[in-house]
C-alpha cells in the first residue's frame, strides 16, 4: 500500500511537470528567477542529468578515439567520460534533491555530451558579418543634399471653432 502511494505521488509529480516542459527549454527554466519556473526546471533538468550522466563515458571514449590513435584516444576519452559522468550525476542529485530551495540554481552542466564543461553550448555567441573593404575614390563626389535658399510656401490652417462643455447642456 505503502509503494502505491509513493508511485501515484511519482505520478502526480510527473503530470504536473509535462505543461512546464513544452512552454520552456529546462534548461532555461532552471536558470529563471521565477520560483515556479525554477523548482519545475530544476527538478526537469536534475532527472535528465542523473537519468544520462552513462552516456558521457560512451561518447567521449568513441569521440576521442576518433581523434588520436586507438590506445591513447580510448584512455583518455574513458577518463575523461568517467569524470563527466560522476559530475553530471552530482549536478543531477543537487538539482533533485535542493530543487525546492528559493534562490539556488543548482551547479549546471553542459548540454553536451562530448565535453561536460564547455559553456558555449548554453551562451549564443553573437555572430558577425563579413566586413567587405570600401574602396576609396580619388576624385571628388557631389554632394549628397543639396541646399537651395528658396523660401517655403507659407502653410495654412484650417481653424476649428471649439466647443465649450456647457454647448451641450440643456439650459
Amino acid at each position: 500500500m505503502k509503494k502505491a502511494k509513493v508511485l501515484l505521488a511519482l505520478v502526480v509529480c510527473a503530470f504536473l511537470l509535462v505543461p512546464m516542459s513544452f512552454a520552456k527549454d529546462v534548461w532555461e527554466m532552471a536558470k529563471s528567477d521565477v520560483y515556479k519556473e525554477k523548482t519545475g526546471g530544476m527538478l526537469g533538468r536534475g532527472l535528465v542529468n542523473a537519468a544520462t550522466s552513462p552516456v558521457d563515458i560512451f561518447v567521449q571514449t568513441v569521440n576521442k578515439t576518433k581523434t588520436e590513435t586507438p590506445l591513447i584516444g580510448t584512455l583518455t576519452g574513458m577518463a575523461g567520460g568517467l569524470g563527466c559522468t560522476a559530475l553530471r550525476a552530482g549536478s543531477g542529485i543537487v538539482d533533485v534533491a535542493l530543487f525546492w530551495v528559493p534562490g539556488f540554481n543548482g551547479f549546471p552542466v553542459s548540454r553536451s555530451y562530448d565535453n561536460c564543461l564547455e559553456e558555449s553550448s548554453e551562451v549564443a555567441q553573437p555572430i558577425q558579418a563579413p566586413v567587405q573593404p570600401v574602396a576609396v575614390a580619388s576624385a571628388p563626389q557631389e554632394p549628397l543634399v543639396t541646399v537651395t535658399e528658396a523660401q517655403p510656401a507659407a502653410v495654412h490652417k484650417h481653424v476649428i471653432k471649439k466647443h465649450n462643455a456647457y454647448d451641450y447642456v440643456k439650459k
